[in-house]
């Protein structure tokens, strides 16, 4: 499963998409932005890690992230739902996690990262667990999963 195939698919199919990372910092859109022609499909990247960025950029609303946190589903949904508004793009992705290596607890450990994947009207919220790698095993192994879940679904 490689970047270049979902390249041509969503070429293909006339697709656009954008993304909003968290925990990823971007990772997401370079991978879907360094091929030659990607502005063909990608509309926009916004990196909203702080929970301010969130708010502001996001407009998720602040009492979502005070009763769940930035790193729940909750969190998540918003943020899919709200940049799919901002963009209007026919695939929106949001993730939020903690890549770590400090920042887990028990209930939200190091390694859980949430994918939000907004398309037609249809959204997905799913939740991952990358345990025993380090922060950046964390990133790719969340946007490796997101680019092979795009090309199995378009």
């Amino acid at each position: 499963m490689t970047i270049q195939l979902l390249h041509k698919k969503l070429i293909k199919n006339k697709l656009t998409i954008s993304v909003a990372e968290s925990c990823t910092g971007g990772l997401l859109a370079h991978n879907l932005t360094k091929l030659a022609n990607s502005s063909n499909y990608f509309q926009m990247g916004l990196i909203t890690y702080s929970n301010n960025s969130k708010i502001k950029i996001l407009k998720i609303n602040k009492n979502i992230i005070n009763k769940y946190g930035a790193v729940s589903t909750q969190c998540c949904k918003e943020m899919v739902k709200n940049l799919a508004k901002i963009s209007k793009s026919k695939i929106n992705i949001a993730i939020t996690g903690i890549a770590g290596p400090k920042g887990g607890t028990k209930s939200k450990p190091i390694g859980l990262v949430y994918i939000g994947i907004k398309k037609s009207n249809k959204i997905k919220i799913l939740e991952n667990f990358f345990f025993k790698k380090n922060r950046s095993e964390i990133q790719t192994a969340t946007v490796k999963k997101i680019i092979k879940i795009l090309i199995d679904n378009i």
